[in-house]
């Protein structure tokens, strides 16, 4: 009977400390960029996505929840400017996101706050660059993190295919608006 207990102790601990140890080689990093061609000037997409409560308009994430409620900080398409959200449907949550830096023009840093169903933080942006006059390539960029031991779920879990395809969404969207 010891030894028997003994074997099952031995395989318990095994099963604990080997996704454990697996978890320390683990990125704990991942980063997932969405691009679309818009057939309209830059400086037009840009002045449009710049602007948060535009956003409203082409995220895939609020048309999920058209009760979801909106609050803003700040000066819309200005460092600082907070645009939060709470909604009662669980893939959308409740959280905030704050323009980080705006290079005009070219590029646009965010803050993602989540706070519900989970809590973390991770950057985002969305970048221009000029293919002709008359077009531009629009880029949405996510970058997140999961901590130790969390990271293990890294290897189970298609975040390009998750946040890829609502980026990629979203970029479609503001292409019909845009084009539209």
């Amino acid at each position: 009977m010891k030894k028997a207990l003994k074997i099952i102790g031995i395989a318990i601990l095994i099963i604990i400390a080997v996704p454990l140890i697996t978890a320390l080689f683990v990125k704990k990093e991942y980063s997932v960029v969405q691009e679309v061609t818009i057939n309209q000037p830059k400086q037009i997409v840009f002045d449009y996505a710049k602007l948060l409560k535009n956003q409203d308009e082409y995220s895939v994430w609020m048309k999920m929840d058209p009760n979801v409620e909106k609050t803003y900080k700040g000066t819309d398409g200005m460092a600082g400017f907070v645009s939060a959200w709470s909604s009662k449907n669980e893939e959308v949550g409740k959280g905030e996101q704050e323009i980080l830096a705006i290079k005009d023009g070219e590029k646009i840093n965010y803050e993602l706050r989540f706070l519900e169903p989970f809590e973390s933080k991770s950057e985002a942006y969305m970048a221009f660059e000029d293919l002709d006059s008359a077009k531009v390539k629009v880029q949405w960029g996510f970058k997140g993190k999961m901590d130790y031991p969390m990271n293990l779920m890294l290897l189970f879990m298609d975040m390009e295919g998750m946040i890829g395809k609502d980026l990629q969404g979203g970029l479609n969207n503001l292409k019909d608006i845009l084009e539209n």
